[in-house]
């Protein structure tokens, strides 16, 4: 698939083998599902801009090279907030926009109930964030709304990614680049995907019934 990029490192494998597995703890699922966000924003990351900044060192002094801002990292609330906060840390000078949705389980669609985003949220990379890209409803919302306040440099960052979210998303929007740690198999009737991992948001913040 043109424009999807299914990063094969070891360590994710071992990370979405530990996320996968249903006796996983929230804490371990959560910090498993971290890890995996930060090597993916390595990977969605690679060729962001740089600029010369002039630093000494303790021996003297070089033009070393500094990330150019602004960068904004928007989670899909809820779920997203697991791959943000980790990103966060190797990004703590990009902006956070918060966009909030829900799906209706009976329509399979998108509902949005949030949304704050920086003001310049147009002037750089946005990394959009969201664990699961399943029916791809909620990230073709995002993609969007993001568009729509002018962002022409979004990327998507997924912990697992079904056929049928890519191709919906990439009909709507194919200058997306999608990174994700798995392709799956298919959905199945109810939306989730297979063999897939359960609820992302629910096992991140421990509310599986």
């Amino acid at each position: 698939m043109s424009n999807v990029h299914a990063i094969g490192h070891p360590l994710i494998a071992h990370d979405l083998a530990i996320a996968r597995d249903r006796d996983t703890p929230t804490p371990m699922f959560r910090e498993a599902v971290g890890r995996v966000g930060v090597m993916l924003a390595y990977e969605a990351t690679h060729d962001l801009a740089l600029e010369d900044h002039a630093v000494t060192t303790p021996m003297e002094p070089m033009t070393a090279k500094r990330l150019v801002l602004p960068i904004t990292v928007v989670p899909i609330l809820r779920a997203g907030l697991g791959f943000a906060d980790a990103i966060h840390r190797i990004l703590p000078g990009a902006n956070m926009g918060h966009l909030g949705m829900f799906r209706d389980e009976k329509k399979l669609t998108p509902v949005g109930y949030y949304q704050k985003l920086p003001s310049t949220v147009a002037q750089g990379p946005v990394l959009l964030v969201d664990p699961m890209l399943a029916t791809g409803g909620s990230a073709i919302a995002a993609v969007r709304l993001l568009k729509g306040h002018g962002c022409t440099d979004i990327r998507f960052l997924c912990l697992i990614a079904a056929p049928e979210g890519i191709a919906k998303l990439h009909a709507v929007a194919d200058d997306v680049p999608i990174y994700t740690a798995a392709i799956d198999r298919e959905l199945n009737e109810h939306g989730y995907i297979l063999p897939g991992l359960g609820d992302a948001g629910d096992r991140i913040f421990g509310t599986t019934e």
